[in-house]
């Protein structure tokens, strides 16, 4: 009797207790790496995706060069949306991104903005006087060596004929809704950055329409990461692109290619 009580003891030790297995854990969240530009628009798409589904997913919204740069140095992301075709091919040559994935999915424009209470009609055109409205202040812009809004907005200057008046007068940020702030501030007198920026700043007026012939189409590409693991990505970036989602978008301004 004491030699099977003893077995029945040791079989229950070694099974353990008769407990039910822990439920799986739930998906992370999808993290996006997107231009600074996309905030207001894209926190809709989240919300969206949240009411839809009952997931999460996160962004980092920054400058497209700091967020490519961030990529290569293997910050964790699913997918990333640039505000320009350069940075999206810089991480596809690296093979950072999956390019089967990868679509061209908005398009915008610049515009000059000047704070609402000093805001006066500018007629752009080549050779307007940019550096006159300034006066002895400054212009403010994304970077323009790195940032596409920076960059677009230094093209059509250039292409216009006035850069040279104003690339000494600069107030250059680290992104465009950075360059959207010092003029909804009042700290300069006038801003160049997307109309999609403008819209979502009341205190704030577009005061001028730049060309579309004076700098490259503005295009922002999407597209999954190549270390991306996350099981939801893909459908997350469906959702982005998804046809319901195109008004989302509209309203705040973009120009919707899918």
């Amino acid at each position: 009797m004491r030699t099977r009580l003893f077995l029945l003891a040791v079989m229950l030790f070694v099974a353990g207790p008769l407990v039910s297995m822990p439920a799986a854990r739930a998906s992370e969240p999808v993290t996006l790496f997107a231009a600074a530009s996309l905030r207001n628009a894209l926190d809709e798409v989240i919300a969206a995706w949240k009411a839809e589904t009952g997931k999460q997913a996160r962004t980092s919204y920054a400058g497209s060069s700091a967020l490519a740069k961030q990529i290569e140095q293997g910050a964790p992301a699913d997918i990333f949306i640039s505000a320009d075709l350069a940075w999206m091919d810089h991480l596809q040559k690296a093979g950072l991104v999956k390019p089967e994935t990868r679509s061209n999915l908005l398009g915008n424009s610049i515009v000059l903005v000047s704070p609402k209470a000093e805001a006066k009609p500018v007629e752009i055109g080549p050779g307007f006087p940019l550096a006159s409205l300034l006066g002895d202040r400054r212009l403010a812009m994304a970077d323009t060596s790195a940032v596409p809004a920076g960059k677009y907005g230094k093209a059509a200057l250039q292409s216009l004929g006035v850069w040279e008046a104003v690339e000494g007068r600069l107030a250059q940020a680290e992104n465009v809704r950075a360059a959207l702030a010092l003029v909804s501030r009042g700290e300069v007198p006038y801003g160049i950055v997307y109309a999609t920026d403008a819209a979502a700043d009341p205190n704030v007026v577009i005061v001028g329409h730049f060309p579309a012939g004076s700098h490259p189409p503005i295009i922002y590409p999407a597209a999954l990461l190549a270390e991306s693991k996350n099981p939801d990505a893909a459908a997350f970036l469906t959702h982005v692109k998804s046809p319901k989602m195109k008004p989302v978008f509209e309203k705040h301004g973009f120009t919707v290619f899918n």
